[in-house]
């Protein structure tokens, strides 16, 4: 009797595996053509895409070549905080100021309504802020290694790169909270009034050392500044503290803004 119902049951059971790999299958598919479509869209937007890939490394050309009189060392100094100060842009811009952009348009309420998983945008805008930050950190590499004098083993550009590309998380988590909090008109300024101070008080534009001692103690309370100096640390050039001290405080920051942008998506749904 057992051997029966193994048997009258065992196609049920195919049937609903076949079901939930189809069910995946669907929704990995839903998760591609979403990311595809935001980095297509991202890609052929020049407002967005030429100054998150073409600033940074202007300013690095400017200050870590032009202005450097043939510094090494001081250029990979450069190299690293002009790397964190492009990574954040475009994590702040494509939660910011676009999400707020498509909220005020509308798409968020359609795509809402639509089968595609409401995580779907926020993994999608993920992989669009690192592949920014890729295309930032090659054009960064391409100054600094053919013009700047920089010279890094590979483990040294492995490390660097990984840990900027992942440490644009927290941004990116921030920028979601404006993206929920802002409306369509003021939020590309706002962003811009947020990333461009903290950029310079968390020491990314000119060494920490150059700014006031007070500004010097106030950086560390800014998360860029505790990324730049996990970046400097993999070429020997941070300021100190401890390299659980900068996660720490970086998984700090990021738990603050996941917890504000759950406030927030609560908020815009009741």
């Amino acid at each position: 009797m057992s051997n029966s119902n193994i048997i009258s049951t065992s196609p049920n059971a195919n049937i609903d595996v076949e079901a939930l790999q189809l069910t995946t299958q669907q929704t990995a598919k839903l998760f591609y053509l979403e990311t595809k479509f935001e980095w297509l869209k991202s890609i052929r937007n020049p407002a967005f895409a030429l100054p998150a890939t073409l600033f940074p490394a202007i300013f690095y050309l400017f200050f870590g070549v032009l202005m450097n009189q043939h510094d090494p060392q001081a250029a990979t100094f450069l190299l690293c905080t002009y790397g964190t100060f492009g990574v954040i842009g475009p994590a702040l811009f494509s939660f910011g100021a676009g999400l707020a952009v498509e909220r005020g348009q509308g798409w968020l309420d359609i795509k809402e309504t639509s089968p595609m998983p409401a995580s779907a945008q926020i993994v999608s805008r993920l992989f669009v802020s690192m592949g920014f930050s890729v295309i930032v950190l090659l054009t960064l590499g391409v100054v600094a290694f053919g013009l700047a004098g920089v010279s890094l083993s590979l483990l040294q550009i492995l490390m660097l790169s990984g840990i900027l590309i992942i440490g644009g998380l927290p941004f990116c988590l921030l920028g979601l909270t404006l993206g929920l909090f802002l409306k369509a008109e003021s939020a590309p300024a706002v962003v811009n009034v947020i990333y461009l101070p903290l950029s310079f008080l968390s020491g990314l534009w000119i060494p920490i050392t150059m700014l006031p001692d007070y500004l010097q103690s106030f950086a560390q309370f800014l998360p860029p500044y505790h990324l730049s100096q996990l970046a400097l640390k993999v070429v020997g050039q941070d300021a100190g503290g401890s390299l659980i001290q900068h996660l720490l405080i970086l998984v700090l920051f990021s738990a603050l803004f996941f917890a504000s942008a759950m406030l927030a998506f609560n908020k815009k749904s009741v």
